[in-house]
């Protein structure tokens, strides 16, 4: 069976354009298609990217006290700087929303949505694409978005790690809490990047 016909995606087109503001809309649909250009180019599963790419966000704009229920009611055990910063909550909330409410059990697509904000260590290649694929939808429009955009379509790992550095960056340019996971993350792409220099060297 299809992942579209499994996950009844245009069912959930439907869903989220009556949930999500009309901006959180475009959002989810462009970085569905972002994902799926991603997951082509680098050979993961074209309809799982398509679909987590367009759930990722389906908690962002739900009531804070839901996104808290749905957070802790999980298995997705936030750490401390996730249960204490509110912009964090709709990744692990969304986990748990398409896990209960649409009977998601595809390991590689909850933890997608759920890491889609604070990265991980030892994400896998559909974690990779969304987390990517949500930095530089199309409406994105940041300064250095098109660099990033370059980076996600010549080494998809480089592009994680300039990503969380700017993440990062940003956090504490905020005072704000950065997640275990992030921390973790960002040591994880640098002893890659390390390695891999290694290599080249070697070679």
């Amino acid at each position: 069976m299809q992942i579209m016909q499994r996950y009844q995606v245009k069912d959930k087109i439907a869903f989220l354009e009556n949930r999500l503001s009309p901006k959180r809309f475009r959002h989810s649909c462009n970085v569905a298609r972002a994902a799926r250009q991603l997951a082509q180019k680098y050979g993961a599963d074209m309809e799982q990217a398509y679909f987590a790419g367009l759930v990722h966000d389906i908690c962002k704009e739900i009531p804070f006290e839901e996104q808290y229920q749905l957070m802790t009611a999980g298995t997705f055990h936030p750490d401390l700087a996730e249960l204490n910063s509110r912009k964090l909550w709709h990744g692990i909330a969304g986990a748990e929303f398409i896990r209960s409410e649409f009977a998601v059990e595809n390991e590689d697509i909850l933890n997608a949505v759920r890491f889609h904000t604070v990265g991980r260590a030892g994400m896998s290649l559909l974690e990779e694409i969304i987390y990517i694929a949500d930095m530089i939808s199309e409406e994105r429009d940041y300064k250095g978005v098109e660099k990033m955009r370059r980076l996600a379509q010549n080494d998809l790992q480089t592009a994680m790690l300039e990503a969380l550095k700017d993440a990062i960056a940003s956090v504490m340019k905020k005072k704000g809490l950065l997640s275990q996971n992030t921390i973790e993350a960002y040591n994880f792409y640098i002893l890659q990047a390390q390695e891999h220099k290694t290599d080249v060297i070697k070679k």
